[in-house]
């Protein structure tokens, strides 16, 4: 355990931080899942409007740092071709 006033603050802190970008990366997980299912269904629009949600959150953890941002580039990549595969 720290002793020193900043490093207790630095804890503190981190701790915090972690909680958070626990949580938006779990919103980010479960909406890219929302996506899927919508194309495994087969159902464009719906994977159409739940894709106009999850490709913000995937830029900001992106911009935020919780995944690299062609990691974040290529799973939009990836579920726009099949939403786009889903119209004949």
């Amino acid at each position: 355990m720290a002793n020193i006033k900043s490093a207790k603050k630095r804890i503190i802190q981190t701790e915090r931080r972690t909680e958070v970008n626990r949580s938006r990366r779990s919103g980010m997980r479960t909406h890219v899942k929302m996506v899927e299912k919508a194309i495994e269904a087969g159902d464009a629009g719906a994977a159409q409007s739940a894709f106009k949600d999850v490709e913000p959150r995937l830029m900001r953890c992106a911009q935020k740092g919780l995944m690299h941002r062609n990691t974040a580039a290529r799973k939009l990549s990836r579920l726009s071709k099949q939403i786009k595969g889903l119209n004949p």
